[in-house]
């Protein structure tokens, strides 16, 4: 598949899911109060949003970046897993009322069984290195195609 045609498929991608993260978090804000740590579903609220947004935001600049189709492919599947691993950890947290350990400015004194601290720390901590690889790719896909840049270059000289 042409990097361009890919690109522009995993824009549309984002875009979707921005909208279903702004979905999730609209139902999910009536169930704020009943978790076993409501910071933490407000956290998940707030989450969501942030990611929501930077979906968003993402999907509308994708088909414009300069990567190649296994560049695109990573930052897309890396961008995407941090986003919904972070919130996924969060959810487990204010579900077990736990993640003291991990996430102690949320979950404020709530602790969970070792497991429960484990697997919050499984599902979210492997979302740090691959949002900053994503964001580096990115970062480097808003680089101006050569193309481009030997084109401006013409104009300044005119």
């Amino acid at each position: 598949m042409d990097a361009s045609v890919l690109r522009a498929r995993q824009g549309q991608r984002l875009l979707q899911i921005g909208i279903a993260l702004f979905i999730f978090l609209s139902l999910e804000g009536f169930a704020v109060p009943y978790f076993r740590v409501p910071r933490l579903g407000l956290s998940v609220h707030t989450l969501s949003a942030l990611s929501g947004v930077l979906l968003l935001a993402t999907g509308l600049l994708w088909p414009k970046l300069n990567l190649g189709a296994m560049a695109s492919r990573i930052a897309f599947w890396f961008l995407l897993y941090s986003s919904l691993a972070t919130i996924a950890a969060y959810v487990v947290a204010a579900i077990f009322g736990a993640g003291n350990t991990t996430m102690p400015l949320a979950a404020g004194a709530a602790r969970g069984t070792p497991f429960q601290e484990a697997l919050i720390k499984v599902i979210v901590y492997p979302a740090a290195p691959t949002v900053l690889t994503a964001l580096a790719l990115i970062f480097w896909g808003l680089r101006m195609p050569p193309h481009e840049l030997s084109g401006q270059r013409a104009k300044r000289d005119e």
